[in-house]
């Protein structure tokens, strides 16, 4: 799996929204955006599955403290076209994390209690192209 862009010092509290836009690779099989405190502290690994570890058109989601991860969550609606392009936006309540795809939300709680979330880091079948938060 291939790495790309890592974000530090991102500063999202509660109330502030993250949105990530970029190219899917045309034979995916899966790809990551991780949010947290850093890498070793995930709030959110978000892992939208192609075609990997078992999983086909599904969204995987966990949080990770140090190198041990919790409860996979597993969405099943699957926006995603290989090839395509991607717009997930991050919405960081007090005690969750809403993430909004075209035609879907869902929620992951904040299992870290992380009352900032400073990194992004992106991995797998994806170019990063922007980022915006507000």
């Amino acid at each position: 799996m291939s790495c790309g862009p890592v974000c530090t010092n991102l500063g999202l509290k509660p109330g502030q929204r993250l949105t990530v836009k970029g190219k899917i690779a045309p034979n995916a099989k899966s790809f990551v955006l991780n949010l947290g405190k850093d890498a070793t502290l995930l709030g959110l690994h978000f892992n939208p599955r192609f075609d990997a570890h078992g999983d086909v058109n599904t969204i995987v989601c966990n949080s990770k403290k140090v190198e041990e991860w919790g409860a996979e969550h597993r969405e099943t609606v699957f926006p995603f076209q290989r090839g395509g392009t991607a717009e997930i936006t991050f919405a960081v309540n007090p005690n969750d994390v809403t993430v909004h795809l075209p035609g879907h939300q869902f929620t992951f709680p904040n299992r870290l209690n992380l009352s900032v979330f400073d990194y992004l880091d992106t991995q797998g079948d994806f170019t990063l192209q922007s980022l915006s938060w507000e």
